[in-house]
């Protein structure tokens, strides 16, 4: 597939046939974690895969409940596969601790924004697109329940992001859902993007 393809075929997705992905299929999706930023090489991304029929179902129970009540078709319980997010940030004062990144005072600098959350929404584009490459769908849903990091066994010193539902779409059609039938309209391009 050539790149406009796959970005074509990058959406969120709510529907899964409950089909296996292969687990070869799988290591090449997750290798894109070398291949995702990460401020100053800091290599804080953490994933976790859930295969595992009864760990799924156990994250669904905590987690699908909102969507269901939203009118949503059940959809985290189907996907086969489960990709949790997570990121390290002490990976990032690590590496910004090291000669080569202090600041002239021998100290680690000054974080604008939280990198690690931010390399974290790229490494969910990354698994994204890959799954895409390989005809696979994709969605994602956050960490909005307590006791999910337990659950799926996070270490204590790595945050959840959220997760990356993954596996063969039950929804081929690239007619919008009635559920979102009135969502807003794609901005122009040139309401996002200035030229200078």
């Amino acid at each position: 597939m050539d790149f406009a393809e796959v970005l074509r075929a990058r959406r969120m997705v709510r529907s899964y046939r409950p089909d296996p992905v292969p687990e070869d299929v799988l290591r090449r999706i997750v290798k894109v974690v070398h291949r995702a930023p990460s401020a100053g090489f800091s290599q804080g991304h953490r994933l976790i895969v859930i295969t595992d029929p009864e760990l799924r179902r156990k994250v669904a129970d905590l987690t699908e409940q909102t969507y269901l009540d939203g009118g949503m078709k059940p959809w985290i319980s189907v996907a086969p596969v489960l990709i949790a997010i997570g990121i390290r940030e002490e990976s990032y004062h690590e590496r910004y601790r090291q000669p080569d990144k202090v600041t002239g005072e021998g100290e680690e600098g000054e974080w604008p924004v939280p990198f690690w959350w931010f390399d974290s929404g790229s490494l969910l584009v990354l698994l994204q697109l890959a799954a895409a490459n390989e005809g696979l769908a994709t969605g994602f849903f956050g960490p909005h329940a307590d006791g999910l990091d337990e659950l799926i066994g996070l270490p204590k010193d790595v945050g959840l992001a959220g997760f990356l539902t993954l596996g063969y779409s039950d929804d081929n059609s690239r007619a919008v859902p009635s559920s979102l039938a009135n969502r807003p309209k794609q901005i122009p391009l040139d309401d996002l993007v200035t030229w200078r």
